[in-house]
């Protein structure tokens, strides 16, 4: 027992506190709106040009019911319906809308001891409108499929692998029309932890008497209005990096090559969840201090919006009228919990709020 302590520290514990890159909020706390409140913790959210609300719930909560849902006249139904939710969702997490109004959903598979799964709905008819499961050299056993965005052209997909327990985090490239992956940037610096311990309000990020800590490599991913560039983030990380898609989809480009054309673009918080705007700004979820950060054209971070209310600020998505949507997945109070704590700390939350920006709806 004392071995495998030793393994599990080494491997996976430890980390020094973040600075605090906190500045005064440019947004009133006032101004974030409850949209929903769920018995079950929120995973991932998409809002549409029409503004239709879609969510998971999250599958570290284990949940035993639907996992996929649409927020209707103020009630969340199964989507597509109940009687398929058991049929094509393991553990569903991710989301996003594309600009033909196709919902784009991704499955890890179980930390990749399953099999990974893309899948799509083309929300005019609700029919599946596109079907992929990973092979294993693509998303292994110990990696962590959780969220995804789509190009402008509707023509490549990107994945972030975080790779919690594998500890090779990655992005991982789709070719929608040919269904095939690369993945690409694995182990990388822009796409790995550092040694930072995450000190949400709720508790400090440590699990099993401290011999593990929450560490993830590349999480929030997020693609520049006019598609040129992909803005990504590790969780546990100080840098938000970007790259061009042309140079990801470069299939010729050596992986030198492309490591080299990763950008460091600015300091961040801790952080999870991604977005941008039309005007070139970049939105960083700060999970360790219940806020939203933005990032302008200037490179500096800044508080935009914070409140006690939110618990693990997730993912974020535009909709319609400039409302930015934040999912709150309330991390500290469900993962490694038992079902009846995760049922006790309910209800989590999906908030929204005015950024005084438009974005690409869906994103």
């Amino acid at each position: 027992m004392l071995v495998l302590g030793v393994i599990l520290r080494v491997r996976y514990g430890g980390g020094e506190p973040y600075r605090d890159l906190s500045t005064d909020p440019l947004i009133e706390e006032t101004a974030l709106e409850e949209v929903l409140a769920y018995p079950e913790p929120i995973g991932n959210l998409a809002v549409n040009r029409q503004g239709r609300i879609f969510f998971t719930v999250h599958p570290e909560s284990r949940p035993q019911g639907n996992k996929l849902l649409e927020l209707i006249a103020g009630a969340a139904i199964p989507y597509p319906d109940g009687a398929s939710q058991h049929r094509l969702f393991n553990t569903v997490l991710g989301l996003v809308i594309d600009r033909r109004n196709i919902l784009w959903t991704i499955d890890h598979g179980n930390h990749g001891f399953g099999k990974a799964r893309l899948l799509a709905f083309d929300l005019a008819s609700g029919e599946v409108a596109h079907d992929h499961r990973f092979s294993n050299d693509i998303a292994p056993a110990g990696s962590f499929l959780q969220d995804l965005q789509v190009s402008p052209d509707g023509q490549t997909i990107v994945i972030a692998d975080a790779s919690f327990w594998r500890k090779k985090p990655a992005l991982i490239v789709y070719d929608i029309q040919q269904h095939t992956a690369r993945r690409v940037l694995e182990s990388h610096d822009s796409v790995s932890p550092e040694n930072y311990l995450i000190r949400n309000q709720l508790m400090d990020m440590t699990f099993i008497g401290g011999l593990v800590s929450l560490k993830g490599g590349v999480d929030g991913i997020a693609f520049d209005s006019a598609g040129e560039w992909l803005y990504f983030a590790a969780i546990n990380q100080s840098g938000l990096y970007r790259i061009r898609l042309k140079d990801l989809t470069n299939t010729g480009l050596p992986p030198e090559q492309l490591e080299s054309r990763v950008e460091r673009f600015s300091d961040k918080p801790l952080s999870d969840g991604l977005s941008t705007d039309v005007a070139g700004n970049v939105y960083v979820t700060d999970v360790e201090h219940s806020s939203v950060f933005v990032v302008g054209p200037d490179k500096q971070p800044r508080t935009l919006v914070r409140s006690d209310r939110i618990r693990w600020a997730d993912a974020l998505s535009f909709g319609p009228g400039g409302w930015l949507y934040l999912a709150d997945s309330a991390i500290p109070d469900q993962i490694l919990q038992t079902r009846d704590h995760i049922m006790a700390k309910g209800p989590y939350y999906i908030f929204r709020f005015q950024p005084g920006f438009e974005g690409i709806p869906g994103q």
